[in-house]
């Protein structure tokens, strides 16, 4: 996936609790939802770190010497580089005590597994914003509709994706929802009718501290102009003055 030139490298700091290590930075992108997956698993496991957003369109030198895939999230720490959201995310919870991954070996593959399974929803997001035409944008827009409705029957009664708290799996799904609250601004489209575990799940996740804080304040403007720049079946459905 790759987006559009915003904004110039800046850096936050998030230090509101104890780290394990002793200096940790999060390098990212405004718009990467594979960086909210690790901004989430950083806040719910308390790990002190700064945040430096670059500009994915113009990479720094420093940047394409320690990124092999030329990608974020990376996470830079004392020992060295890790790359990779799901190695990252599986990494910081394997150096933080209480776990919020499931201890049992097949229920932990098999979060894996639904992990993997919402990387190609992200996949399928993406082929529906750069859809040229009509058709096409009809195509992605109902295979989206499908995979929700596989997501529907994997899910049970609980708060999140299999439990009532916050795993690493449900790092996944919250980036993913957030792009329908912008996304069902502009399209007259229910994605998620007649499918109300996925509701609910949406919901719960949306109302998260660590999902509501792991994008910066100006996600939604950037998102926007991201959508419209991308000069697409969807860019016409959004009113030019969405992005002011």
């Amino acid at each position: 996936m790759t987006y559009t030139s915003i904004g110039p490298t800046r850096t936050t700091y998030h230090n509101t609790k104890p780290s394990t290590e002793a200096d940790i930075e999060l390098v990212s992108f405004s718009l990467c939802p594979y960086v909210q997956r690790a901004i989430i698993v950083l806040d719910e496991k308390g790990i002190a770190h700064r945040r430096k957003y670059i500009d994915l369109s113009n990479k720094p030198d420093w940047f394409k010497q320690i990124s092999p895939l030329g990608k974020v999230p990376l996470l830079k720490t004392e020992q060295g580089v890790l790359f990779e959201s799901s190695v990252i995310s599986e990494y910081l919870d394997e150096v933080t005590e209480n776990s919020i991954h499931p201890e049992n070996p097949f229920t932990k593959a098999l979060h894996r597994s639904w992990i993997e399974f919402g990387s190609t929803i992200l996949a399928g997001i993406a082929g529906l914003y750069s859809a040229k035409d009509q058709n096409t944008y009809y195509e992605k827009r109902e295979t989206l509709v499908q995979k929700f409705e596989l997501l529907e029957r994997q899910l049970d009664e609980s708060t999140y994706f299999a439990s009532d708290e916050l795993q690493l799996v449900d790092a996944v799904y919250g980036p993913i929802f957030r792009y329908f609250d912008i996304l069902e601004t502009f399209i007259r489209f229910d994605f998620f009718e007649d499918l109300p575990k996925v509701k609910r799940y949406r919901e719960n996740l949306l109302q998260r501290p660590s999902v509501i804080q792991a994008v910066p304040q100006d996600y939604q403007e950037l998102l926007i102009q991201f959508l419209i720049n991308k000069r697409s079946y969807l860019s016409g459905l959004i009113p030019q003055k969405a992005a002011e």
